[in-house]
């Protein structure tokens, strides 16, 4: 179902300057190309104003690096919810005033079409995104793996794995695995002894893992054969499974979901087409059409009932995505604020424990 991204009065665009431009930082792969097909083609085409697109393993990383230098190159970047937070706590992001945002087509404020936690200070959230367990159906012909547990099982279900290079998502994980509720996962990670465990749950398979740090490759791993298993986002597998024909399946028990979105580094040269970019990529209609080349779930309220078939065919994408309530059991949602607290502190245990 295509959608009419109808330019809305409220933005007001119009009469722009033929220079006018945003310079967008995204992720690559199959999640900047839904930024690309999405927001920045229909944007541009709208309004005139140009979008250039760069990609980065992981934005927020450059965001700082060039705020703290004094040498801004972008205006808007696509950033994990808890880098959003940070980076504005630290001053290194400018404001985004919600009321520039868009209503909802029967009227309702942005504020409240929104779910909840995803406008903040600094951020206004495009997708909810999760990382999942998957693996190679062709490497299990028989016992499938459909826990958490099992991504630890190496007896029965052997092979090498990969995951994310960092603490978090891998500790929660673990947790999940050694038998603790999604639902107490925090108040355990919370503790030394938590963290404790966690950490002698992921030794009992880490010379089987391969640490990936891009999000694009977790499944070529998996499509070389190199790993059986992989911890990843949800899109990057969809996208491997749905748009490459591979036999990847993802396992949502145990998945971990949280937001991305939208952020302008302080000091960014376009500031007022930036926030004008941020304003209309966010609305219902083009947040649900985002949904429609990745599987990840608009955070608007909404949008959910606009997002139509998989991108270039007649299957719904509603099934694939993370927000779906069958998806949902046994899910954990990332504690944003857990992470912008101890993300420093158990990323340096982490990488001592990996060094060791």
């Amino acid at each position: 179902m295509k959608k009419t991204l109808a330019l809305t009065t409220a933005l007001g665009l119009i009469g722009f300057p033929a220079l006018a431009e945003v310079n967008l930082l995204s992720w690559g792969g199959a999640y900047g190309n839904s930024h690309l097909e999405a927001y920045a083609k229909p944007f541009e085409a709208e309004t005139g104003i140009k979008v250039n697109m760069a990609d980065a393993d992981n934005p927020a990383t450059p965001i700082k690096a060039m705020v703290e230098a004094g040498n801004v190159t972008t205006d808007v970047a696509s950033v994990e919810y808890a880098d959003a937070v940070r980076l504005c706590d630290e001053g290194l992001l400018e404001e985004i005033d919600p009321a520039i945002l868009v209503a909802a087509e029967d009227g309702t404020a942005a504020t409240d079409d929104f779910i909840e936690g995803a406008i903040t200070e600094c951020f206004v959230a495009t997708d909810v995104y999760s990382m999942v367990l998957a693996y190679d159906d062709s490497k299990f012909p028989d016992a499938k793996p459909a826990t958490p547990a099992d991504f630890f099982d190496l007896e029965k279900f052997p092979g090498k794995r990969t995951m994310r290079k960092g603490a978090k998502f891998n500790l929660e994980l673990a947790l999940m695995a050694d038998g603790v509720p999604a639902n107490e996962v925090y108040d355990v990670l919370a503790t030394p002894e938590g963290v404790d465990r966690a950490f002698a749950k992921l030794d009992t398979i880490k010379n089987q893992v391969i640490w990936w740090e891009a999000g694009a490759q977790p499944p070529q791993l998996l499509a070389d054969g190199e790993v059986n298993m992989a911890y990843a986002f949800n899109g990057r597998i969809f996208n491997a499974a749905q748009g490459e024909g591979k036999p990847f399946q993802i396992i949502w028990d145990g998945q971990i979901y949280e937001m991305e979105g939208w952020v302008i580094p302080k000091g960014a040269n376009n500031l007022e087409d930036a926030k004008k970019f941020v304003a209309w990529t966010t609305s219902p209609a083009p947040q649900a059409r985002a949904a429609e080349f990745i599987s990840y779930g608009p955070p608007r309220k909404s949008a959910a009932a606009l997002v139509g078939n998989i991108e270039g065919t007649d299957q719904p994408m509603g099934p694939h995505l993370p927000t779906t309530e069958e998806n949902l059991t046994n899910a954990l949602a990332s504690n944003l604020e857990f992470w912008v607290d101890r993300d420093a502190e158990l990323n340096e245990r982490f990488n001592s424990w990996l060094a060791s």
